[in-house]
C-alpha cells in the first residue's frame, strides 16, 4: 500500500536553504586541514629562514643630522644681499630636494669614486647563472633567430654608469624634516657600516660646501649687477637734473606764491564779470517792460516804475499824450545809454578774465611740468643712492660668504638593520598560516559535493538511511560474491544498517515497493539495489529486484554468466498472471532473489511505466513478494524515475561521497517535488574512508573510522 503522507506536498521534505555562516563548522574545517597548514606554516618558514639567512644582504644604516639656519644673519651688521632661508613648509622641503638632487650626488659619486662600487654600478657585478631575462632571450632568439645587436651612436658607456651610480645612490639615500624643528635628518643605508658612515658624512660636507658657493655666486652676480645698475642710475640722475635746469629758465614763473596771486585776481574778475552781467540782464528786462507799458498805454505804472518827477506830473495832470510820449522818449533813451554802459563794461570784464583764465592754466601747467622732473630727479637720486649704498654693502660681504646650515650630529658606523630575521619567520609564519588556512577553507568551500551525512542531512532536510563505503571489486560481477565472501566487512554492515533503516522508517508496515534512484549515473544505485536485495533475500524474505532502466539495461553486467536470460520486464507485464510473470524471472545462485531484466520496447519507457497495465503489474507483484526493489533511471537524465516513483512505497536516493554536486542534489529533488513526490531517505555511498580520514571526518562515522577493529573484516 502506498505511503499517502510521502505524497503530500514537499514542504515536509524540502532542501534547507540556510545562508547563515557556521563558525563551529569553519573551526572544524580549520581543525581537520591542521596538517595541510602546517605544511604550508613550515614551507613559508623555511623559504623565510632561506631568504633571512642565506639570500638576503644584510644592510647598514649611518645617521647624519643638519640644522639649518633660517635667520639668515650676517656677520657685519649690514642688510645680507642674499635673503636667508625662510622658514616655511615649502622651502623647507625644497631643501630636501636639493640635498638629494643630481648635482649634489654627481659630486658625491665622484669624490667617493662610487662608480668603482659594485653596490651601486650594477655593471660591475657578475652576470647570474640564469635570469629571466636570459630565459626569455634565449626563447626569441630560438624562435625568431638572433637578432642583430646595433648600437646607438650617442651610447656613451661612463655616462651611463655614471647615471645608473647616481639613480642608485638616491635609492640608498633618505632625508627628512625632523617634526617641529629645523633640522634635516640624513639616512644612508649601505651593505657596508664604514661605507653607509662616509656617504652620509661626505654629503653634508658637500651639502654644506654647494651652499656656500651658491650663496658666494649669488652675491657675485649682485655685485656685477648693482656696478651696472649704478652706473645706468648715474647717467640717468645726470639728464635729468640738466632737464629740470632747461625748464626752470624757459618758463617764467616766480614761485608758487605768484601763481596763487594770480589765481586770486581771476577769481576776482570772475566775480565781478558775473555781477555786471546781472546788472545787463536787470535794465534788459526793464527795457522789455517799458516798451510793453507804453505800447499798453499804461501811463501810472511807467510813471511808478520810472520814478520820474516830470512824467507823475504830466500823468497826474492829465497832460496830453503827446507830451508824456516825449517824455518816455526821454527816459527811454536815458535806459538804452545805461544798457550799452553796462554791455561795454560786461564785455571789458569778460576779456580780462579769459586772459586771466588762460594765464593760471599756463602756469598751472608749466609748474606741474616742473613738479613732476622735480620728482623724477629726486626719485632717481633716491635710488641711484640705495643702489650705491648695496653695491658697497655686497662688496663688503663678498668674501663672507656663509652657508645656511651647519652639521649637527656626524655620522657613527651604520647600524645593521635588515634583513630582520624574527620578523621574517615571524611573518612567513603568518603568511604559511593564512595561506595554509586560505587553501583548507577554499578547497572546503569549493567542494560541490558531500563529505559527511551531517552535510547532506542539513542541506536536504532527509534523514540518511545509509552511509556505504566503496566496496573493493574492480568488476560489476564481483559484487555478489564479494557481499556473501564479506559477511562482516564494513560495506556489508553498511548495507545492513541501511536496511534497519529502511525497513523502521514507516510505522504501520515496512516498505513493500522500495525504488532507488540518483541525480546522475554511476552514483552507486544500482550497487545499493542488488546489495539491498541481497541482504533483504538474507532475511528469508520473498524480494524481487527489477531492472526499470529499460534504457541501458546494465543490471545483467552484475549477474554476467550466472543467469539465462529468457524475456524482462516489459514481457512479464502482458502475462495475465504471476504464473505468467514468473516465465520470465532469473535467479542467480549466489542469492535468494527473483531478478526480472529490463527489455527493450519500442514503446517510449515513461509512456510504459505511466501506463495502467504497470501499475496492475505492480498490484499482482505486492500480493507475492514481501519487498520489490526497482532500479530506476537518474532523475536528471529522464522523466522514469517520476513515474515509477508513484508507485513506490519508499524512495530511496544515493549520493555519491564527495562527488555528486549539492546543485545536482538540489535539483533532482526539486524535480521529484513537481511529481508530488519526495525521497523519503538519503544514502551516502561510494565513500572513499581514507579520503574521510583525510578530509578529517574519520572520527566520526565508526564503520570505517578506525573504530572496526574486532567488528569487521577488513
Amino acid at each position: 500500500m502506498l505511503q499517502d503522507n510521502r505524497r503530500q506536498a514537499s514542504s515536509s521534505s524540502a532542501v534547507g536553504n540556510d545562508d547563515t555562516i557556521d563558525l563551529v563548522g569553519l573551526v572544524g574545517a580549520i581543525w581537520r586541514g591542521k596538517f595541510t597548514i602546517l605544511l604550508f606554516v613550515l614551507s613559508a618558514m623555511l623559504l623565510g629562514g632561506v631568504y633571512a639567512f642565506v639570500v638576503a644582504t644584510p644592510t647598514y644604516r649611518a645617521t647624519t643630522s643638519l640644522a639649518l639656519e633660517v635667520e639668515g644673519g650676517s656677520i657685519l651688521n649690514i642688510d645680507a644681499i642674499i635673503p636667508g632661508m625662510s622658514s616655511d613648509d615649502q622651502t623647507l622641503n625644497t631643501e630636501i630636494e636639493v640635498l638629494q638632487s643630481r648635482g649634489i650626488l654627481k659630486q658625491l659619486v665622484a669624490r667617493l669614486d662610487l662608480t668603482a662600487d659594485p653596490e651601486f654600478n650594477t655593471a660591475l657585478l657578475p652576470p647570474p647563472i640564469i635570469s629571466l631575462d636570459q630565459i626569455a632571450g634565449g626563447i626569441v632568439d630560438t624562435v625568431l633567430g638572433p637578432e642583430d645587436v646595433v648600437l646607438d651612436p650617442g651610447y656613451d658607456p661612463e655616462a651611463t654608469a655614471l647615471n645608473d651610480t647616481i639613480s642608485a645612490l638616491r635609492d640608498a639615500i633618505y632625508a627628512e624634516i625632523h617634526p617641529e624643528t629645523y633640522v634635516i635628518n640624513i639616512w644612508v643605508t649601505t651593505e657596508s657600516a664604514a661605507k653607509s658612515q662616509e656617504i652620509a658624512n661626505t654629503l653634508a660636507e658637500i651639502y654644506i660646501a654647494d651652499q656656500i658657493d651658491q650663496e658666494f655666486a649669488a652675491t657675485e652676480t649682485a655685485v656685477t649687477w648693482l656696478s651696472e645698475r649704478v652706473a645706468e642710475l648715474e647717467m640717468e640722475l645726470l639728464e635729468r637734473e640738466n632737464a629740470m635746469k632747461s625748464m626752470r629758465t624757459e618758463i617764467d614763473l616766480i614761485s608758487i606764491e605768484g601763481l596763487e596771486a594770480l589765481n586770486r585776481q581771476f577769481i576776482d574778475a570772475r566775480e565781478r564779470a558775473e555781477a555786471a552781467a546781472a546788472d545787463v540782464a536787470l535794465t534788459e528786462a526793464r527795457q522789455e517792460q517799458i516798451a510793453e507799458l507804453r505800447a499798453a498805454g499804461n501811463y501810472e505804472q511807467l510813471a511808478e516804475i520810472l520814478d520820474d518827477p516830470t512824467l507823475s506830473n504830466l500823468v497826474e495832470g492829465d497832460a496830453d499824450s503827446e507830451a508824456i510820449e516825449a517824455r518816455l522818449d526821454v527816459l527811454a533813451a536815458r535806459v538804452d545809454a545805461n544798457l550799452t554802459r553796462q554791455l561795454q563794461q560786461l564785455q571789458t570784464l569778460q576779456d580780462s578774465v579769459a586772459r586771466l583764465e588762460g594765464e593760471v592754466e599756463a602756469q598751472s601747467e608749466d609748474l606741474v611740468r616742473l613738479q613732476q622732473i622735480e620728482r623724477e630727479v629726486q626719485a632717481t637720486r633716491t635710488l641711484y643712492e640705495t643702489f650705491l649704498t648695496r653695491l658697497k654693502e655686497a662688496t663688503v660681504q663678498r668674501g663672507l660668504a656663509q652657508a645656511d646650515s651647519r652639521v649637527l650630529s656626524e655620522a657613527i658606523p651604520g647600524q645593521y638593520i635588515s634583513p630582520k630575521k624574527p620578523l621574517i619567520l615571524a611573518l612567513s609564519l603568518i603568511l604559511g598560516a593564512g595561506l595554509g588556512i586560505t587553501v583548507v577553507l577554499v578547497r572546503q568551500f569549493l567542494n560541490r559535493g558531500f563529505r559527511s551525512a551531517e552535510e547532506l542531512e542539513n542541506e536536504t532536510a532527509l534523514p540518511i538511511f545509509g552511509q556505504i563505503p566503496i566496496m573493493p571489486f574492480k568488476r560489476r560481477d564481483q559484487l555478489i560474491s564479494y557481499l556473501n565472501d564479506k559477511p562482516s566487512s564494513a560495506a556489508v554492515e553498511a548495507i545492513r544498517n541501511l536496511r534497519t533503516s529502511l525497513l523502521l522508517s514507516t510505522s504501520d508496515a515496512p516498505p513493500q515497493i522500495i525504488m532507488s534512484t540518483s541525480s546522475l549515473p554511476a552514483e552507486g544505485k544500482t550497487t545499493m539495489a542488488i546489495s539491498l536485495a541481497h541482504n533483504l533475500g538474507g532475511l528469508n524474505k520473498k524480494v524481487l529486484l527489477i531492472e526499470g532502466d529499460v534504457r541501458r539495461r546494465t543490471l545483467n553486467s552484475y549477474f554476467k554468466g550466472q543467469v539465462k536470460v529468457k524475456g524482462g520486464l516489459i514481457s512479464a507485464m502482458r502475462a495475465e498472471s504471476m504464473d505468467g510473470i514468473s516465465n520470465f524471472l532469473v535467479r542467480d545462485p549466489r542469492m535468494d532473489v527473483d531478478i526480472l531484466l529490463g527489455e527493450k520496447s519500442p514503446q517510449n519507457a515513461a509512456d510504459l511505466f505511466s501506463s495502467d497495465r504497470f501499475e496492475d503489474f505492480l498490484s499482482e507483484l505486492r500480493k507475492h513478494y514481501d519487498h520489490v526493489v526497482i532500479d530506476t533511471p537518474p532523475v536528471l537524465v529522464v522523466p522514469d524515475a517520476r513515474v515509477i516513483g508513484q508507485h513506490a512505497d519508499t524512495i530511496v536516493f544515493n549520493v555519491a561521497w564527495n562527488r555528486t554536486s549539492r546543485v545536482q542534489v538540489k535539483e533532482a529533488l526539486r524535480l521529484l517535488r513537481t511529481a508530488n513526490l519526495s525521497a523519503d531517505g538519503m544514502v551516502l555511498g561510494q565513500i572513499d574512508p581514507a579520503g574521510m580520514k583525510r578530509y578529517g571526518y574519520g572520527g566520526k562515522y565508526g564503520s570505517y573510522a578506525g573504530y572496526d577493529s574486532g567488528y569487521y573484516d577488513t
